[in-house]
């Protein structure tokens, strides 16, 4: 199980958790830009973000293109 590096909700992540069994939800979305990504702890590391927050960060990212 992995938690979300913006609002630390548990969720699973088929990249990330070691049992998975299929690919990660986050493969059925349309390909991110990797450096506009959030970051985690790592630098230049993309952080994993629950099904939520990816959502509402695309729709930020979205909201901003757009202006």
């Amino acid at each position: 199980m992995s938690h979300c590096s913006r609002c630390g909700q548990p969720f699973s992540c088929g990249m990330r958790d070691e049992h998975a069994a299929q690919p990660c939800w986050c493969t059925q979305l349309p390909k991110l830009p990797l450096a506009q990504l959030p970051t985690g702890d790592q630098p230049g590391q993309a952080s994993c973000l629950c099904p939520e927050c990816l959502q509402a960060w695309v729709a930020q990212m979205q909201a901003q293109a757009a202006q």
